[in-house]
């Protein structure tokens, strides 16, 4: 029933997404905002439409985890509570990413707007992230994450008193969405390179995060998808 459950709240939110992105307000959703920090408008439909993302795309890769953790509290007095907190807590703490990716990416569109050469060559922001993001999956950083994301009993129980029931299970959930942006934050940055709403490359990546962190061989998939975004770097540079 949980993993049904998720499936419909990761379906819902993609398909709100492919709503929003056919309405006026699409804009938002894509990599073409105004310059400068932007209204509080903007900001509030860039965190609502981010958290639907996280809920379409990384939601599901937390599936194993959450139904680990669902199991080990269904004796408890109101396990569904339990397990939404820690949903909870995994897309806060995504969400506060977000925000900081959000500001970040404010600020480029600035440099861009300020410094005619990067303003003459934009297609340098695009190479630079994907190089970022390619140079960043040969990290030992980057592989310490993605094992605690891989082993979801082992990451519960290390978690898990059952003590202080509903903090501990928001800390689990923000415990592993760190775990989760620490091995996934620089393909993230590529959804911002790209446009938030490109809901192609949203599932091409959100399937890539999905087997890294779920799928036996996943892990083996880190250093290819490395050097295939250096190369897309270098081609846009050289395109």
């Amino acid at each position: 029933m949980l993993v049904a459950l998720l499936v419909t709240l990761a379906a819902t939110a993609w398909i709100v997404l492919w709503l929003w992105d056919a309405s006026p307000y699409g804009r938002y959703l894509h990599h073409d905002p105004p310059s400068g920090l932007g209204s509080p408008l903007e900001l509030g439909l860039f965190v609502v439409g981010w958290m639907l993302m996280i809920v379409a795309m990384m939601l599901p890769t937390a599936v194993p985890l959450l139904v680990t953790f669902g199991a080990l509290v269904g004796r408890r007095r109101r396990p569904g509570l339990l397990v939404a907190l820690a949903i909870l807590g995994y897309v806060v703490t995504w969400t506060a990413f977000g925000f900081v990716a959000w500001i970040g990416d404010r600020v480029v569109h600035a440099t861009v707007d300020a410094v005619p050469w990067l303003a003459a060559n934009p297609q340098l922001v695009l190479a630079a992230t994907f190089m970022v993001a390619g140079a960043y999956q040969f990290s030992p950083l980057k592989y310490r994450c993605l094992d605690e994301c891989r082993s979801p009993l082992g990451f519960v129980l290390n978690h898990w008193q059952g003590q202080a029931e509903r903090r501990e299970a928001f800390h689990l959930g923000v415990a592993h969405g760190l775990f989760c942006v620490g091995c996934c934050w620089s393909l993230m940055l590529v959804m911002f390179a790209v446009g938030l709403g490109s809901l192609a490359w949203m599932l091409a990546l959100g399937a890539v995060t999905a087997i890294e962190k779920n799928v036996t061989w996943g892990r083996r998939l880190a250093r290819p998808l490395g050097i295939a975004l250096l190369l897309a770097g270098l081609s846009v540079v050289n395109g």
